[in-house]
This record gives structure tokens, sequence and C-alpha cells, in this order.
């Protein structure tokens, strides 16, 4: 049966844009890659290779390019992969096209949104009413999904959402459906924060027992909030908790794991990212995540030690030892 979904659009032309739009051309789809800029346009155009965000990886001959929204107006589907903070604005100019409002909305970003501390779906919903929206996420480095090494994803939505997933998903490219939106970005969002406390620990040479603890600690501050905002613990517990969590705290493949070893190393915060082209995205989630589980109610101990270190810019070994010095309790609290 041909699917309803054939041409795709991705809003994002980083590695992680440019990755599924790779990904989804195997698939056999057209599949057009938005940037902003209009040189990155013309240099993928022209190499098909993305140089800035993923070099090193020769792009689908296919692949359709541009720096205009309204070449995107008539798409089956649009994947938002922006980066979270600028999730809204992205939404808003989306918004002047009038899209028909049967058009999904697949929203690739992993953050909470800072000031209103509203998650992703909360964002495209607002600006974009009316539009099915849809989560993907789970443990994903760009680069190996972009040479079309296999992969295991979650797509969530409250939408009807097997159709969507068989048309994104091919052999290497594996998509799970729920509806547990809430849970799909909770994990994907705290992960990055989680990464960040993982890479201080690399940096600072406390050990890999320290690192597996506290990953295992913030896994439960994951759930505890997801407690809270209504999502599923079993959702927390797959492919856009556990798994995200397991990746992207264990390799420095990834740049929120980088940030944080870079810091545990001693380096500043403002040339570590003065020094990066990609947006390292638990450094703005730390501080929207722990004023969130603040509104709640949830203790998060980790996510406020990121938070302290990042934007407070406490010292890491006070912070440490702070860290250290709380009361033991029961594991499961």
């Amino acid at each position: 049966m041909t699917s309803t979904y054939q041409h795709f659009g991705v809003i994002g032309a980083g590695a992680w844009g440019t990755a599924l739009a790779q990904t989804l051309k195997r698939t056999g789809r057209n599949v057009t890659l938005w940037a902003r800029e209009g040189d990155l346009v013309a240099n993928l155009a022209q190499k098909h290779e993305n140089t800035v965000y993923l070099p090193g990886i020769r792009l689908d001959p296919g692949l359709q390019f541009t720096a205009s929204l309204a070449d995107l107006a008539g798409c089956d589907a649009l994947i938002l992969a922006v980066p979270a903070q600028f999730l809204r604005a992205a939404c808003k100019s989306l918004a002047a096209l009038n899209l028909p409002v049967h058009t999904p909305l697949i929203v690739a970003s992993k953050g909470i949104e800072q000031g209103s501390h509203r998650l992703m779906s909360e964002v495209a919903a607002v600006e974009l009413p009316g539009h099915p929206v849809y989560i993907l996420s789970g443990p994903s480095f760009a680069g190996e999904v972009a040479q079309g090494l296999p992969a295991a994803l979650t797509l969530a939505s409250e939408a009807p959402g097997d159709a969507l997933a068989r048309a994104m998903s091919s052999p290497a490219f594996r998509l799970y459906t729920t509806d547990d939106i809430i849970g799909a970005q909770i994990g994907g969002a705290v992960k990055n924060v989680l990464a960040i406390a993982c890479g201080i620990v690399v940096g600072r040479k406390l050990g890999d027992n320290a690192r597996a603890a506290l990953m295992t600690r913030g896994l439960a501050e994951i759930i505890r909030l997801g407690a809270a905002l209504g999502a599923r613990p079993e959702t927390l517990m797959g492919l856009s908790g556990l798994g995200d969590v397991a990746l992207t705290c264990s390799s420095p493949q990834s740049r929120n794991m980088s940030l944080g070893i870079e810091l545990g190393e001693g380096r500043n915060l403002d040339e570590i990212l003065a020094s990066r082209s990609s947006v390292t995205e638990g450094a703005s989630t730390a501080s929207a995540a722990w004023a969130l589980a603040n509104h709640h109610g949830v203790d998060m101990p980790v996510v406020s030690a990121v938070d302290q270190i990042l934007r407070e810019r406490n010292s890491i070994d006070d912070t440490i030892s702070n860290l250290l010095s709380r009361p033991l309790r029961q594991e499961a609290a």
C-alpha cells in the first residue's frame, strides 16, 4: 500500500536535521531540507555534504535544499529539527504559511523552553493549533544515523502514529510508537543535563563508578519529574528515557557530555560555547528543567547541581562536595 507520507520537509540543517533528511531519503521519500543560512544551502546543493555540521558524510544526491520555508508548504509532513530554544520562532514562521491543518508536525528538538518552562509539544500546539504533533526521541547520534547504522527511536503522539512510523522507518531506522508524549520528552530533555554532569565526572577523573551512580540517580530524577507531569514509568525506562541516558552519558560523541568533560578539565563555559558551531541543548535545558521541577515540588539534585555550575557559576568541586554530603535515603525515593 502506498504511504500517505511521500514528501517530508525537514526544518533545520544542523547535524540531526541533516541526518534525518538523509535517512528519510533512504526510505524512498522525497525530502526537502531547509536551512536559514543561504550560504549553507548553496554549499549543501553544490557539495552534497554538510561540511559545517556533519562533515565527511556524503548526502544522497536526490535531497533537495532550500532557504525558503514556502517551499515546504506542500509537504505531507514536517520535521522540526531546530534547537529547542528556537522552536517557537520556527513555528511562528510556519504559521504564516497557512499550512493545511492536517499536516503532521514531528518535533525532533529535545529540551524545555526557558522562560515558559513548556515542553516542545506544548510550544508547537500553542503556535500551530490544530496540527497533530509528534515527538521523535531516543538514543541517536546524528553521524551514525546519517551513515545508515542501526538505530531505534520513539515516535510519540496522542494522534495515531502507526502510518507515520511506517513511512519513516527502514531496517536500520526503527520507530516504536507510544501515546505518552510527555514521557518521551522528559527523558530526551533531561538526559542532556545528566550528560553534562557525567562529562564533569569524566573530566574530573572521578571514575566509572561515580558516572554509573550519577546516571542511575539521574534517571530516578527523570522518573520523578515524569510522574509529576503525568508520564508513564515504562516510557522513561524505554528508548526515550533509559536508552537515551545510556547513550548520551557514555560517549564524548555527545555534545553535552563533551561540554561537561571540558568543564571538568577546567575550561571556561563561555569559551567552550563560543568555540562550537552546534548548540549544546543541555546548557539551556538545565535551568528550565530545574525551574519546572521546583514548580512541581520535585527533588532533582543532579539537575540542580548542573544549573548551579552553568548559570550560577558555582565551583565544580564545591558542588560535587555538596552532592556527596546529601543525607542517605532509600534507593526508590
